[in-house]
């Protein structure tokens, strides 16, 4: 089968290896049909951080697809199925899943690297089936391109989004600021709009973006940087804000972000932290920082029932589309800003 495999800075490429199949008897077999390339995936693209591992590793942690084959001991997953896989394998069962931190599993792990089958290629050996894929009901359509692109973010940047607003307190009501204009600072904004949240302040550099920031439900933007930025955020809310949301993962955003909160508020970070963060101005305040790796597995229900129902819609976020064999094309796209997210249209639904 082809799949993208990563060779090394900037070498992301699509090959033949060996086909996916069933291992143990908890295993589901995923013909792949949709997958996404992730901000986080540029770290490694860049040599930054290598959450693929060494060169040969499968890249990929966000997709859909259809159940080719079940193993034995599957019982709520059948083949036929359209399923969705967060982006992390999880049981389901351990005390962990059970409090919703799913990517705390003590079973779990991550798809791709040089252990797992990654997400942008043809098809997936998906561990840990039952408590990890979520089917779409069986009159749902996938041909609808709009329809098929909300429900794709559902495996990683909606729920990261939502995470970062939860973990930040949104509710009704608030005021929440919203650093990063990425695709899960989008997501992040359209949170925390779901949430009730009154004022929504976005951070961000890029027009178009913050364009869609504001049809997500951005009352606000604030295209400054740095302490600029976090003035202009103080001066608006009045002594910073309540409800911060750290989508980025840089030490800067960090601490914009921290900076922009009122004290003893809270910061939701979601973002990947790929450099060290100063935490002083965070035991100086008694600012709250909550959050990291999204439990989205934990999200996906409640957030699909809403897009469903057409009540989301985080479809625009993913402004791009190649099919497998242009990946590589779409990793360049994003890290040069040309492409906001990229949707790889792997297989006919």
């Amino acid at each position: 089968m082809r799949a993208t495999v990563y060779r090394g800075p900037r070498d992301m490429r699509v090959e033949d290896v060996p086909d996916a199949g069933l291992r143990e008897p908890t295993d589901a077999l995923v013909r792949v049909t949709h997958a996404c390339i992730c901000g986080s995936d540029l770290w490694p693209y860049r040599g930054q951080v290598p959450i693929y591992g060494p060169p040969g590793g499968r890249t990929g942690h966000e997709f859909m697809g259809v159940v080719e084959a079940v193993g034995d001991e599957v019982r709520t997953i059948r083949p036929g199925q359209r399923v969705i896989a967060p982006f992390a394998f999880s049981d389901g069962s351990c005390e962990f899943c059970e409090e919703g931190l799913h990517t705390s599993c003590v079973h779990g792990g991550y798809w791709g690297g040089l252990a797992n089958d990654g997400g942008q290629g043809e098809a997936v050996r998906a561990p840990l089936a039952d408590g990890t894929l979520v089917p779409l009901p069986d009159e749902v359509e996938l041909g609808d391109a709009r329809l098929a692109a909300a429900v794709a973010t559902l495996t990683d940047v909606m729920g990261t989004g939502h995470h970062g607003a939860v973990s930040a307190g949104v509710g009704p009501g608030a005021t929440a600021v919203v650093v990063g204009d990425g695709a899960v600072g989008l997501c992040a904004v359209l949170a925390a709009r779901r949430l009730g949240a009154a004022r929504i302040i976005a951070l961000g550099h890029h027009e178009e973006r913050l364009a869609i920031a504001r049809g997500f439900g951005a009352t606000d933007v604030v295209t400054a940087r740095g302490r600029e930025a976090v003035e202009q955020v103080r001066e608006m809310t009045g002594g910073g804000a309540r409800h911060v949301v750290e989508c980025v993962g840089t030490a800067a955003s960090f601490d914009t972000a921290i900076r922009a909160a009122r004290a003893g508020g809270a910061v939701g970070h979601v973002g990947v932290p790929a450099e060290p963060v100063d935490l002083m101005p965070v035991h100086g305040t008694n600012v709250r920082l909550v959050g990291g790796v999204a439990p989205v597995r934990a999200y996906i229900p409640e957030l699909l029932a809403d897009v469903l129902a057409g009540r989301l819609d985080p479809s625009p976020v993913l402004d791009t589309r190649v099919p497998l064999e242009e990946v590589p094309a779409g990793y360049a796209a994003m890290d040069e800003r040309r492409a906001l997210k990229v949707l790889v249209e792997v297989a006919t639904p």
